[in-house]
C-alpha cells in the first residue's frame, strides 16, 4: 500500500512559503560551504540547530565547534568546496531533506587533494528558521590533484590507507545496476514515477544510513 502524498502545500500562501524555503534551504548549503572555508565557526556552527547532536553522547553547537576546529586546524591548511546540483524535498512544511553535490579542493601539506562527494541532509525549521538538523557527508574519492583516482577503495588521503568512502551506498541502484544486465532482446520493465516529493525517498528504498568515515 502506498504512503499518502505530503498534501502541503495547498493555499497560495503556502506555495509562497515552500518557494521560499527552497531558497532559504539552497542558502543554508552555500553559506555552509562559504563559512567552512573561510574558517569562521561561530557563522558554521550556528548553520545547525542548537540541539545538534555531536558523535553518540554529546549536544550543542559549543560541542560541534570543538569537533569542527580540531578537525580543521589539524588535518587542512586550507580547503575550498564547489556546490553542484541541490535536490531538496519537504516531509511537512518544517521538515525536508536534501542532497547536495560538493567538488572540493584541500591543501594538506605537500599534496593537495581534490574530491568528489555528496552531503545528504535533513533540514529543520526552528522559530521561523531554517537550520541543518544533520549533514551525512558519502564521499566518492578523495586523491592527489596528480594521481587519477581508479580502482577501488578511492579514498586516498596523504600518509593514510585507502578506504571506502560510501558515495553510491545510499542508492541500492547502482549496485542493482551493475548486477543485473538485461537480456539483448528483453525490454526493460519500467516503475511508475515516484509521488510528488518523495523522489530521493524512493531512490533510497530505506537503505539505511553507512557508517561514515571524516577523514
Amino acid at each position: 500500500m502506498s504512503e499518502p502524498v505530503n498534501q502541503w502545500p495547498q493555499t497560495l500562501e503556502e506555495r509562497i512559503d515552500r518557494l521560499e524555503s527552497l531558497d532559504a534551504i539552497r542558502q543554508l548549503a552555500g553559506k555552509y560551504s562559504l563559512s567552512l572555508d573561510m574558517r569562521d565557526m561561530d557563522a558554521h556552527v550556528n548553520l545547525f540547530a542548537p540541539d545538534i547532536k555531536v558523535g553518540k553522547e554529546k549536544v550543542g553547537r559549543d560541542h560541534f565547534m570543538a569537533w569542527q576546529d580540531s578537525t580543521l586546524r589539524d588535518q587542512f591548511t586550507g580547503t575550498s568546496h564547489h556546490l553542484g546540483q541541490h535536490i531538496i524535498e519537504f516531509v511537512d512544511k518544517d521538515h525536508a531533506t536534501g542532497v547536495v553535490y560538493s567538488k572540493n579542493e584541500h591543501e594538506c601539506g605537500a599534496e593537495w587533494v581534490i574530491m568528489q562527494m555528496l552531503y545528504w541532509d535533513d533540514y529543520e525549521r526552528i522559530d521561523g528558521q531554517w537550520f541543518f538538523r544533520r549533514r551525512l557527508p558519502c564521499y566518492w574519492y578523495a586523491t592527489d590533484l596528480n594521481k587519477p583516482p581508479i580502482g577501488d577503495m578511492k579514498m586516498r588521503w596523504p600518509g593514510r590507507e585507502p578506504y571506502h568512502g560510501a558515495f553510491h551506498d545510499l542508492f541500492p541502484s547502482w549496485k542493482e545496476f551493475w548486477m543485473n544486465r538485461p537480456g539483448k532482446d528483453e525490454l526493460p520493465q519500467v516503475a511508475a514515477p515516484a509521488p510528488l516529493e518523495q523522489f530521493l525517498k524512493t531512490m533510497r528504498r530505506g537503505t539505511p544510513a553507512p557508517r561514515m568515515r571524516v577523514r
